[in-house]
């Protein structure tokens, strides 16, 4: 027994490490002189520790990070919120209510979980061109939010059908309207699946490099992943830039999910036991 679970830390340490390297890679490559890194980051002869990459990349004069930091933001937290809210209207909804064609309709949002983003972005884009929204933020942030509903919904039935229903049939008796027991009770108690899903959901909308490719063309809308390729020269690539954007675009997700893992977890399992 001793031996299996040496060889399965001894894996999990391997691809554990794997895993790391790129990213250790990418970090050398910040912290270090265009000069030092040309010849491969781990050759270490000579070593010279400076912030001037993220400085750079941070007030560039075309590109700069500070401005896709901004505008990610702008799109990101707006694309968090408003499908966390319909979807827990409409998860809530699933769980508590019955009326015509409910399991009909659940099985259409779980099936449009599966479309690719590629076989929508033809009429998205379309749309968007014709109601005055592509090359805005809007259009980008009404996006996210429609593509994220149908796994938030998902992810938060499940989360509602583990709360005890006691507790909404108790307040129900004092007087409280389904508006009430929503938004005290159930909303309050499905706390860790909100943060769970908030982290989630901001992560792949900050991430996101497709949608954004697509629908934002004007370099004062650009997102920060819009943003890296930007940096990499017309002559030359500039590693040291590329490198350090790239650790302050990957910053923020590893930030929030730093902060708010306990919640997470929790969350993530709560949504996952019952389905």
């Amino acid at each position: 027994m001793k031996i299996r679970t040496l060889i399965i830390h001894v894996i999990a340490w391997a691809i554990a490490l794997a895993w790391t390297i790129p990213f250790i890679g990418v970090f050398m490559a910040s912290i270090r002189p265009y000069e030092e890194i040309v010849g491969g980051w781990w050759n270490i002869e000579k070593f010279t520790v400076t912030l001037e990459n993220y400085w750079a990349v941070w007030t560039h004069p075309t590109a700069p990070m500070s401005r896709a930091f901004l505008n990610s933001f702008l799109i990101a937290i707006p694309s968090t919120i408003i499908p966390i809210f319909v979807a827990a209207l409409a998860a809530y909804g699933f769980v508590r209510f019955s009326f015509p064609l409910r399991d009909m309709l659940f099985l259409t949002i779980v099936v449009l979980m599966s479309l690719p983003q590629q076989m929508v972005i033809l009429p998205v884009f379309l749309l968007e061109t014709k109601l005055g929204l592509w090359n805005t933020h809007i259009g980008l942030i009404l996006l996210h939010s429609a593509f994220g509903l149908p796994w938030i919904i998902l992810f938060l039935r499940n989360f509602f059908t583990t709360l005890p229903i006691e507790v909404e049939e108790a307040a129900r008796i004092d007087g409280a309207s389904d508006f009430q027991i929503f938004f005290k009770i159930v909303l309050p108690m499905s706390l860790p699946a909100l943060i769970s899903i908030s982290v989630l959901q901001f992560n792949w909308v900050w991430n996101d490099f497709f949608f954004a490719l697509i629908l934002l063309v004007s370099p004062e809308n650009f997102v920060v992943t819009q943003t890296i390729p930007v940096l990499k020269g017309r002559y030359y690539i500039r590693w040291d830039h590329m490198a350090a954007a790239s650790i302050l675009a990957m910053s923020m997700p590893l930030l929030v999910f730093a902060l708010l893992h306990k919640y997470y977890l929790r969350g993530v399992i709560g949504g996952t036991v019952k389905g």
